[in-house]
């Protein structure tokens, strides 16, 4: 079967990782800690993907910005103390070696710091399959573009061939922002319909269902 793609680019967390849940209870765990009232945990997990200072903006909107970097400090203290504990999605590692066996170029672009992606690039055995990864601070954030124009251009893919799959509305801005097509994981942080609202090509239910998309459609 032809492919439809030449690049496909994956978010990390709630699209490849089974963190989403432990990012929100370690915002909520660095308020407490810091006598600030913690955010919801909707509000929490809608700013997952963002980079720092757009997610404080937007999870704690009366924070003074000379906060951010308390919580930030707080927040780092709590995610690592679970870092251990959180795993790939089920079938996650088999998929990524199957792609790259089957010559897709394969990228990151995730919130996380350069540093947190590398230490969970080396956690997980996955460093190698990935041509080009793209981070937070190294970028705009999500839903800016750029993190998808670098990568397409790092690696010589246009748009049309280029594919971004992320389980949040700012992965699927984002996409949209480049001229890039997207495939939803509909079981990570944000919700169906609103993943839904911005019109993927496909909202995945779990990630069986994201995988086999992949391999009949990409």
């Amino acid at each position: 079967m032809a492919k439809h793609f030449d690049l496909i680019v994956f978010d990390w967390d709630g699209t490849l990782m089974d963190s989403a849940g432990t990012i929100v209870a370690c915002i909520q765990a660095a308020c407490v800690d810091l006598g600030i009232e913690p955010p919801q945990e909707a509000a929490a997990r809608h700013v997952i993907g963002l980079g720092l200072h757009d997610a404080l903006s937007s999870a704690l909107p009366s924070l003074p910005v000379s906060e951010y970097r308390r919580v930030a400090e707080r927040y780092r203290h709590h995610y690592l103390s679970r870092d251990h504990e959180l795993t790939l999605f089920a079938g996650a590692s088999e998929l990524i070696a199957e792609l790259r066996d089957l010559g897709f170029l394969l990228a990151v672009a995730t919130g996380k710091t350069r540093m947190g992606l590398d230490r969970a690039l080396g956690a997980t055995g996955l460093g190698g399959f990935f041509h080009a990864t793209r981070c937070a601070d190294e970028c705009f954030s999500k839903p800016h573009p750029a993190m998808l124009l670098e990568l397409m251009d790092e690696l010589g893919v246009v748009a049309p061939r280029t594919l971004m799959v992320g389980d949040t509305t700012h992965d699927l801005l984002m996409a949209r922002n480049a001229g890039v097509s997207a495939l939803a994981a509909g079981f990570g942080a944000h919700t169906h319909a609103a993943l839904v609202a911005e019109a993927p090509l496909h909202v995945a239910q779990d990630f069986p269902e994201l995988a086999a998309w992949l391999r009949t459609h990409a």
